[in-house]
């Protein structure tokens, strides 16, 4: 989200005048682009704040501007604290920035993080900043409607907006045009997209569709669903169609239908086991990743355990795994005590970590042998004689990269892996 956020800035400002530089020392305009959906988020943004303080001080006329989720919900902390922050922009109003920029140049503090509920960016074209220029990230809709008890995002993103499909499918198409391999449309739920037209109801799935015919060598991934809303018709239309990438982020949060409600994520244990078990129905060759939240409030030794045991059962083959951080303003906050203590939600953290590594390790092992088609995204981290990938399943693959190029599909047999990384040859 972050990242096709700051993209949609650095066209707005592009269009104002502005440049980018890579070398933050030339720059006379800084802006950082925040999140606040957990607190260690916002505690490495004050670090970076403290850390930029000698610009200031060696440089009176550069601006340091902090946008995104922090803004809407920090802006009286953030223009007060130790006066190095000139302007802060929530996330929809970012069309602003250039008369906010020239506000502070006048010597004022500028603020804008009014929401909306019309605002979705469609009409801009986005300034991609990957440097692989292979993948890139496609925003479908904007701000969500599930009031999750743990989730600040509804207050500092707003209300559920989708985008026009037509502006979702030109952006796509000059992704295509440009080269670009894959794109991956997102939301905080995407299978709760609706744009209605007034004779025509396009929902998540028919987008999905109308996407994928785009090209059939453009591979699309989506992120996020969630439990509540997936639907059969939506993993037909996956199964449908070769291009649409074979892996779902599907965040469980819990094992416990007990904290499920206490978190009012709308379905229970069962519920979220009846879901993946559509998905393996459905699409057998999916992966299905997750995520994980320990320490809830009130959560039990037996509540974790049956995480622990959702998360055996499922065999993700991966997993984003957190510690329960309260973030003000939430109903949690607001209802629920934080009771659980540190060094409990530090070794429940530690257990599931440990047994999502054996998961991984498990997920990759099974591929050992196989052939996996292989979109080429750049040279591996470790070496340039190497290149890197993923497959469908989204998982990535190192192999020798003599003769071959980024962007390419190439098929690989997998030899060995880690937990994280398969490793194979060309096929």
């Amino acid at each position: 989200m972050n990242v096709a956020d700051s993209e949609v800035v650095v066209s707005i400002l592009s269009d104002a005048g502005y440049s980018q530089t890579e070398n933050i020392g030339d720059a006379g305009l800084i802006l950082i682009n925040t999140c606040s959906i957990r607190e260690n988020a916002e505690q490495r943004i004050w670090g970076r704040l403290k850390a930029l303080s000698h610009l200031k001080n060696r440089k009176n006329n550069v601006k340091i501007g902090i946008i995104g989720c922090m803004a809407e919900r920090l802006k009286e902390k953030l223009i007060e604290t130790d006066k190095l922050v000139d302007i802060v922009v929530g996330p929809d109003a970012y069309r602003e920035l250039p008369s906010l920029i020239a506000e502070s140049e006048a010597g004022h503090k500028a603020v804008n993080v009014l929401l909306s509920r019309e605002e979705t960016y469609a009409d801009i074209s986005p300034v991609r900043m990957d440097k692989n220029g292979v993948s890139s990230f496609v925003s479908i809709m904007r701000g969500c409607n599930n009031m999750c008890a743990y989730c600040v995002v509804p207050y500092v993103r707003g209300a559920e907006r989708s985008r026009n499909p037509e502006s979702v499918l030109k952006e796509v198409k000059e992704l295509c045009n440009m080269g670009y391999m894959e794109v991956t449309l997102l939301g905080q739920n995407v299978d709760s997209y609706k744009w209605n037209n007034g004779s025509e109801v396009t929902g998540f799935s028919q987008l999905l569709e109308k996407v994928a015919m785009v090209n059939p060598l453009l591979r699309i991934r989506f992120s996020t669903s969630h439990p509540k809303d997936i639907s059969d018709e939506l993993l037909y239309t996956i199964a449908r169609h070769g291009n649409i990438c074979k892996h779902i982020h599907l965040p469980a949060q819990s094992g416990s239908s007990r904290i499920l409600k206490l978190m009012n994520r709308e379905y229970s244990r069962e519920g979220y086991m009846d879901r993946v078990n559509a998905i393996r129905n459905i699409i057998p060759e999916c992966a299905i990743s997750t995520d994980m939240i320990t320490g809830f409030c009130t959560e039990t030794k037996e509540d974790h355990e049956e995480s622990l045991a959702l998360m055996e059962w499922a065999g993700f083959d991966f997993a984003y795994m957190f510690k329960y951080s309260e973030r003000p303003g939430t109903r949690a906050a607001r209802k629920y005590k934080d009771d659980v203590s540190e060094e409990i939600k530090s070794e429940r953290l530690s257990e599931m970590i440990s047994l999502q590594n054996r998961l991984s390790l498990k997920s990759k092992k099974n591929d050992v042998g196989k052939v996996f088609e292989v979109l080429i995204e750049g040279a591996s981290k470790r070496s340039d004689q190497y290149l890197s990938g993923r497959t469908t399943q989204n998982k990535v693959v190192v192999f020798p990269g003599f003769g071959l190029k980024t962007g390419e599909y190439v098929n690989v047999m997998i030899e060995r892996c880690t937990s994280a990384t398969l490793l194979g040859k060309k096929f």
